[in-house]
């Protein structure tokens, strides 16, 4: 009787055991095959979706989700990616976010085989569907990025811890490559950003005038220096049929590729409206009619809007809430021209005034933006009118390149090595003869 009892012992343990191997082979088998499938591939969707099918075989579960998690500043935890895979046509379920929370706080498998009666999620509502769960947390490097959880075994049939150890796996062994599928992703969006602020930084370039007016008697020079890629600082010189030309610099509201669409919009304005003939007044008007009907309430355009009749000498000009150029006279008199109005598109039927002024041999008109004045050093001081009037003074009879050269060179010298925050732009006309 006892030989018979040790017999049927040993072949119970070698049952056991045979069946303890078995189960390494499967899961063996299990981690080698999912490690084919995913470790070839960038395309983290695809990845996600191969590893929740087979956790799926692998449990017995009728249905699986991979959420993947981001940490931020404002929201410790916030859901960025979220995959499910269904064996069945039911609805799918929710990921709750208490789960998230848990997952985050302990960072461990998680198994629940009885939802509305389990001790440690008391008060939390779970979907009537859901009779059994499993939760196991991704994780690169210390940190959370993702959670695998599988629903309710088949068979009406509850998880077992041995469920549990392979699904862990499973999540570790998966975690760094979709992390690195997400990197990749990541970058290659990055790339192809960059890429498109490029294109868009040569189109506004081209945008600028290629050339410079040649008027008998004048020096007519501008220069764009963006604080981004691509900024919302323009100038533009138009030649007019009456032998006239606009000349016109502009700052629209933000910055990077918002501002440089607005600027392009204003341009064609600007242009269009130059076409007419109008004078400055009505032209202006004109310009911010239509780009209040065409803008946001919380874009605006300061710009400066002169047309120079080179026959007759004379600049005439409207303002609309731009930086007063300066008017240096031959004698060193300095006039400011600030006659116009409002900024462009904050009101659609604003009305502006316009002002003529005549430009004598010698006398120089210094458009700039802000960009110049508000440059600021590593002290907090910004370059100001103070310091620009008496660059533009000492050098206003030099050429009107040079003079622009200079003015750009002494505001980038005030600043040092404090980063560009603004552009920087500045046209200069002087009568020569």
């Amino acid at each position: 009787m006892g030989e018979e009892l040790a017999a049927s012992s040993i072949v119970e343990t070698l049952q056991q055991e045979n069946f303890r191997l078995k189960r390494a082979v499967e899961e063996l088998s299990v981690l080698n095959d999912l490690a084919r499938a995913i470790g070839s591939s960038f395309n983290s969707q695809e990845i996600m979706q191969t590893i929740i099918r087979r956790s799926l075989r692998a449990m017995g579960a009728e249905q699986g989700v991979i959420t993947l998690v981001d940490r931020k500043e404002d929201q410790p935890m916030v859901t960025l990616v979220r995959t499910m895979v269904s064996s069945n046509d039911r609805q799918q379920f929710h990921f709750n976010q208490t789960l998230l929370g848990w997952m985050q706080l302990n960072k461990k498998p998680l198994l629940i085989n009885d939802p509305s009666n389990d001790d440690r999620f008391r008060g939390v509502r779970w979907e009537e569907q859901i009779q059994s769960l499993l939760c196991v947390p991704m994780i690169v490097k210390s940190e959370l990025t993702g959670v695998l959880t599988v629903y309710n075994k088949k068979d009406k049939q509850t998880f077992a811890d041995d469920d549990q150890r392979l699904l862990a796996i499973i999540a570790a062994q998966s975690a760094q490559i979709v992390e690195n599928a997400r990197l990749h992703e990541e970058q290659q969006e990055y790339i192809k950003m960059q890429e498109q602020v490029a294109l868009a930084a040569k189109i506004q370039s081209e945008l600028l005038p290629r050339e410079f007016p040649k008027l008998p008697g004048y020096e007519i020079v501008g220069k764009n220096i963006p604080a981004q890629v691509v900024g919302g600082d323009y100038f533009d010189f138009v030649a007019m049929d009456d032998g006239r030309w606009s000349i016109c610099l502009g700052d629209v509201s933000g910055k990077g590729l918002p501002a440089s669409l607005l600027m392009a919009n204003t341009q064609a304005t600007l242009r269009s409206q130059t076409l007419l003939n109008s004078p400055p007044k009505q032209s202006i008007e004109r310009a911010n009619t239509l780009l209040h009907r065409s803008t946001g309430p919380d874009k605006f355009v300061t710009l400066f809007y002169g047309i120079l009749d080179p026959t007759n000498h004379h600049l005439s000009y409207c303002n609309a809430g731009h930086d007063n150029p300066f008017l240096v006279r031959s004698n060193g008199d300095v006039q400011r021209l600030g006659t116009g109005g409002l900024v462009l598109s904050i009101m659609e039927s604003s009305l502006y005034e316009e002002e003529t002024t005549p430009l004598n041999a010698g006398d120089v008109v210094i458009l700039y933006s802000d960009g110049i004045t508000e440059s600021m050093n590593p002290g907090l001081e910004q370059f100001g009118e103070d310091r620009l009037l008496p660059v533009i003074q000492e050098h206003r009879s030099r050429s009107a390149s040079e003079l622009l050269d200079e003015i750009i060179k002494a505001a980038k010298h005030h600043a040092g090595k404090e980063p560009q925050a603004d552009d920087m732009t500045v046209v200069v006309v002087k009568r020569i003869q």
